[in-house]
């Protein structure tokens, strides 16, 4: 017989679903932009195109994060 699966209560924010959600709006809003803003940039080398994934990545990345944790504090008020 499988372990039960235990349910948890957060006082709070839930950081585990904040985290969840931030990784798969990161994915499917970042990879479209990434590649729409690459295309009127000139990167003429794979560094040069790895440094700017990297940068407009971790931009969307940390707005994502904050706009969601916003989100799920107001939720929880």
């Amino acid at each position: 017989m499988p372990a039960r699966v235990e349910r948890t209560d957060p006082d709070g924010v839930d950081y585990g679903r904040v985290m969840q959600l931030t990784f798969v709006v990161t994915i499917i809003a970042g990879a479209p932009l990434v590649a729409g803003l690459s295309l009127v940039v000139a990167l003429p080398t794979w560094t040069d195109r790895v440094l700017f994934a990297v940068r407009v990545g971790a931009v969307v990345w940390i707005v994502t994060a904050l706009s969601i944790f916003a989100y799920e504090r107001r939720r929880e008020a």
